[in-house]
């Protein structure tokens, strides 16, 4: 059973995303591995209708980056915009 990312696919969203060399945990960061996470989950509830205790993870999961995505906006509408469209969302 996997249990979130993996380290590599992890790896991989960080540096798509990061801003400097060292940034790690930088809102576009964070927003971008929810994202990755919240896809993963959501294949994973495909093939595992009932099972509720990640369903309930999932959507704490997807508010936390509605939130986040809500503060971009307002503080930065241009990053928003590129955020959405690198990772396809709010189509």
């Amino acid at each position: 059973m996997s249990r979130g990312l993996d380290p590599e696919k992890k790896e991989q969203v960080i540096e798509e995303f990061k801003i400097s060399d060292k940034d790690t945990g930088s809102i576009e960061v964070q927003v971008a591995l929810l994202t990755a996470r919240i896809k993963h989950l959501t294949e994973h509830l495909k093939n595992h209708p009932k099972d509720y205790h990640t369903r309930r993870g999932l959507m704490t999961m997807v508010g936390k980056r509605r939130k986040m995505l809500k503060y971009l906006r307002k503080n930065k509408p241009l990053v928003y915009q590129e955020i959405i469209n690198k990772l396809g969302i709010r189509g």
